[in-house]
């Protein structure tokens, strides 16, 4: 096919750029910011996780491949890989044995435990341990898929701000932006909570609501964290040697910059009470950012009858992008949507 243009360089818009470039599709990734990932992207805890339940029949259709999928981009991208170190997950319940456990999942012990988290103060009783789990580091996989979209002929635009839509009809021509007027086949909006204002004119009212969330990150002794630790009230994992990542919720409406800052201060309390040697980890910075969440669940798929327009707009986007951007390339390719994408439809 000829030319699409993708709006948004976060995670997800460079995954369906990079797809599409590799399949020598002419491809222009529009951004408006200076460089990839410094949206919301930059601010994901980036847990990969292809077990259990997605939270909505479409996230759980694209979880069946998302490990062979980042797999697959670690053999084909230079320089990018998963820590691929498993995840420990219990909470403050009781358990009481009949807790499903997906394949994959496996229920510890607390020698176990222990032996995979030594540093754990007072480890749980028992816990569920995933081993096929993984993290990435966003910002650097983003950049790596844009790096080798423009290997494969794409062109990056960055400061390229968006503006409208061209539609004649309820045909998708192209998009202004501050770069100027860029003409399409197809246009894939990629661009996280931006996308319902410029579908507005096709879609009135596209189910995307924003969320706030905190990301803290904290200076550690190299390999205090060894698995991705879900504990009652604190999830932490180290994102590379010697720095963790927690993200924290945002109550609705309690946002301000002293909250923040004592929330990630009570966040780096809490990883020096779970963990032994964690008196040395040190604040390093804390953002919050707007994520899109829609409503009931991925959004991925054609607007336009004529799929001159295409949507993908999911939570969990780290985890979802590589199969997302393979199965919107191989479908603006054959024209043939996969099964993975039929309850993920925008107008479904």
């Amino acid at each position: 096919m000829s030319g699409v243009v993708v709006v948004g360089a976060g995670i997800v818009g460079a995954s369906v750029a990079y797809h599409l470039a590799r399949r020598s599709v002419p491809v222009t990734l529009l951004d408006r910011e200076p460089t990839p990932a410094t949206g919301v992207t930059d601010g994901s805890f980036a847990w990969v996780g292809g077990c259990g339940n997605g939270g909505s029949p479409g996230a759980t259709d694209l979880r069946g491949s998302v490990l062979e999928d980042h797999r697959r981009l670690e053999a084909e991208l230079p320089g990018h890989r998963v820590r691929w170190v498993g995840s420990l997950s219990w909470s403050d319940a009781a358990p009481s044995g009949g807790e499903r456990l997906w394949p994959g999942q496996f229920r510890v012990g607390r020698e176990e435990i222990a032996a995979l988290e030594p540093a754990l103060i007072d480890p749980p009783e028992t816990a569920v341990h995933t081993p096929s789990d993984g993290g990435v580091d966003p910002v650097a996989m983003t950049r790596a898929l844009v790096d080798a979209a423009r290997a494969h002929g794409a062109a990056h635009v960055p400061n390229a701000t968006v503006s409208a839509l061209r539609v004649a009809g309820e045909r998708v021509e192209g998009v202004w932006s501050s770069a100027g007027y860029h003409a399409a086949e197809a246009v894939v909006l990629a661009a996280g909570t931006e996308v319902p204002r410029l579908c507005a004119p096709l879609v009135p009212e596209l189910p995307v609501t924003v969320s706030p969330a905190q990301l803290v990150r904290l200076s550690a002794p190299p390999g205090l964290v060894r698995t991705i630790l879900d504990s009652p009230g604190l999830e932490v994992r180290e994102v590379r040697e010697g720095e963790l990542l927690l993200p924290l919720a945002v109550p609705p409406g309690a946002f301000s910059p002293s909250s923040a800052r004592r929330a990630a201060d009570e966040a780096l309390a809490r990883v020096r009470a779970l963990l032994r040697g964690g008196a040395e980890c040190r604040l390093l910075d804390q953002r919050v950012s707007g994520r899109p969440m829609p409503a009931d669940g991925p959004l991925v798929g054609p607007v336009t009858r004529d799929r001159s327009l295409w949507v993908t707009v999911t939570h969990a986007a780290i985890t979802l992008a590589p199969t997302v951007g393979r199965l919107v390339a191989d479908a603006l390719v054959t024209g043939a949507l996969a099964p993975e994408l039929s309850r993920c439809q925008p107008r479904r």
